[in-house]
């Protein structure tokens, strides 16, 4: 039997995303392991959850390091020691140099709470209401040396209410995050996903 992926998670908040991906990997749902969970906030909730679960949970914390790429260096060498396949990106509030995204190049993931290219960056579900936006969402994608701007493999659509406020929006887009990043990642794991220039196909022949 083969061995199961092994994450390495970076959060940088609460973890809700990392407690989804979690519950899948119990539930039997997702074939992997999570090798390692690293934040760079020193009390982020997401490395309780990780100690609670007993799962190795490391911060570092930029503000010991004098430069960028020696703080990505220290994550790199972490992720490495705990052997891990595929980096996901869960709440981590901290663009990632081309230097990190060399070193795991094809093997980061991240989740977005608008339905990509549209409302990058901070503040997505408030962009969404102030733009007018009928329809937002989440986006699960390849990370690049972009902003948000890698190629993209799944998306959920939810509807903008006439009511909303962006916390409303990003609580119901939460509950769909939920559901599209630990698909996303079990695609990867199952050797179903297949990048061609912009195109993420979704090889579901096998199922």
């Amino acid at each position: 039997m083969a061995e199961p992926t092994i994450l390495g998670i970076l959060a940088s908040g609460r973890g809700s995303n990392l407690q989804s991906i979690i519950e899948s990997i119990r539930s039997e749902k997702l074939p992997a392991r999570v090798g390692v969970v690293v934040s760079d906030k020193p009390d982020a909730n997401a490395l309780k959850r990780a100690a609670e679960l007993s799962l190795p949970a490391i911060c570092v914390d930029r503000k010991q390091y004098p430069s960028q790429q020696e703080f990505e260096q220290e994550i790199i060498k972490q992720l490495q020691l705990h052997q891990i396949d595929l980096v996901v990106l869960a709440g981590f509030m901290r663009i990632l140099s081309p230097f990190f995204v060399h070193a795991f190049a094809n093997r980061i993931m991240n989740i977005h709470p608008s339905l990509l290219p549209a409302f990058p960056g901070k503040n997505a579900q408030e962009q969404a209401i102030r733009y007018g936006a009928k329809i937002s969402g989440c986006t699960v994608h390849f990370v690049d040396e972009g902003m948000d701007s890698g190629p993209i493999i799944l998306q959920q659509a939810v509807p903008v209410l006439p009511e909303d406020t962006p916390e409303s929006l990003a609580a119901r887009i939460l509950e769909q995050e939920h559901q599209i990043y630990p698909q996303a990642i079990k695609f990867y794991v199952e050797n179903k996903l297949r990048i061609e220039g912009r195109k993420v196909i979704i090889d579901q022949g096998n199922d």
